[in-house]
């Protein structure tokens, strides 16, 4: 039988662990997921999401050792997307007279879709309550973080916020409370899941932290990865962070190569920034996800960008990154961008890529730097004293 961990009073953990999952929407999981799902005990047995599809058996043999599905009398689904609903289907067999529990009207048009009407569903906005007994639920809807059904769920006897995708990480353990596990890893998988599901909705994510600073909270539950408690003022602070797009003097330097020279210009502009005193990270993108790029990007002020030309283009690597890139949103008139490459008949490659940091509305204060063939050492100085003149344009 599968454990089942209790988290308050009469509140008990019963999600499923994907050890193995590697990869979410395109960006690497490395360190697996967790599909969180709550169970209430009280006079009306309540389910605070559910999981993917897959984690059905993991999920009802976790809620068994509670109590019978059977007794389950609402399902709150805080967000349609599969991998919070897909357990719904097999929890409502088991618990027919359920009521399903959902933002009116995205979650009720969603859920329908996903599942059918066949169900009972109830819509509620902000503010709405649930009463289930000694406790009283309180829902606030909060669109597009990240899709428009979004909520979240405030139980405040217990001082409890069911925080949906807000505040998660894409982190397998079996400890699920923060204070149990590394900190700097659990913040490090924090900052990746932001820059790569929320960053595009920095504004509404802004409202949501604002909302959960004006409630009394003690513990903040996910929909993935662990549960805040003792560092709920770290995690806020940095969303407040996040959200509001706060750039640190730091670079990251993405590049593919050919035969190695955009290769050995990349390096030179990294190192330019680090004889500048500007932390500075360099990412082959034949070694290194776009994901990964973007969890340094999102507090990046300088973003520079290489790539030879092939066939009149930009590597397919670098164009794969740029357009992973711009989804994100990333738009900030305070990033500073820098197109680079070599080329050998034509130099589209580079200029491309200085169109697309243009159109992503990043300062471009120098030029494009195109070398043709092989760069020479006077080449890779001139190249890094631009990059110092980068910086002092950008102050």
């Amino acid at each position: 039988m599968l454990t089942a961990q209790e988290i308050k009073p009469d509140v008990w953990w019963v999600g499923g662990i994907d050890w193995n999952a590697r990869s979410f929407h395109g960006y690497t999981t490395e360190r697996g997921i967790t599909y969180n799902a709550y169970l209430i005990m009280d006079e009306k047995v309540t389910l605070v999401d559910t999981t993917k599809a897959c984690f059905a058996d993991e999920l009802v043999q976790r809620i068994s050792q509670v109590v019978d599905p059977s007794r389950i009398d609402y399902v709150v689904s805080n967000h349609v997307e599969m991998d919070h609903s897909g357990s719904i289907p097999k929890i409502m067999e088991l618990a027919p007279n359920a009521t399903i529990v959902t933002s009116d009207p995205a979650g009720l048009a969603g859920l329908k879709a996903h599942y059918g009407d066949a169900y009972t569903y109830r819509g509620v906005k902000t503010g709405d309550t649930l009463a289930i007994g000694k406790r009283t639920l309180t829902f606030v809807q909060t669109p597009m973080v990240h899709w428009p059904d979004n909520m979240v769920t405030y139980d405040a006897a217990d001082k409890l916020l069911f925080s949906n995708d807000a505040f998660g990480q894409h982190f397998a353990s079996s400890k699920h409370f923060d204070v149990e596990n590394d900190m700097a890893e659990v913040m490090h998988q924090a900052k990746k899941y932001y820059a790569n599901i929320v960053q595009p909705y920095g504004m509404q994510a802004g409202k949501a932290v604002a909302a959960v600073r004006g409630l009394d909270v003690d513990m903040i539950a996910p929909s993935h990865g662990i549960i805040w408690t003792e560092h709920i003022d770290d995690i806020l602070t940095a969303y407040e962070s996040w959200t509001t797009t706060q750039l640190a003097e730091k670079a990251v330097v993405v590049y593919d190569s050919m035969w190695n020279s955009t290769a050995t210009m990349a390096k030179a502009v990294c190192e330019a920034f680090v004889e500048e005193g500007v932390e500075a990270h360099l990412f082959d993108l034949k070694v290194n996800h776009p994901s990964d790029v973007m969890t340094e990007f999102l507090d990046s002020r300088y973003v520079c960008v290489g790539s030879p030309t092939l066939n009149s283009q930009m590597l397919a690597n670098v164009s794969g990154f740029l357009t992973y890139m711009r989804g994100l949103s990333p738009r900030n008139a305070a990033r500073v961008g820098l197109a680079f490459g070599s080329y050998g008949w034509a130099p589209l490659g580079p200029k491309n890529v200085g169109k697309v940091l243009e159109e992503a509305g990043f300062q471009l204060p120098v030029e494009t730097q195109a070398v043709n063939w092989i760069p020479s050492q006077e080449v890779l100085d001139g190249l890094q004293g631009t990059v110092r003149s980068m910086i002092e344009a950008a102050k």
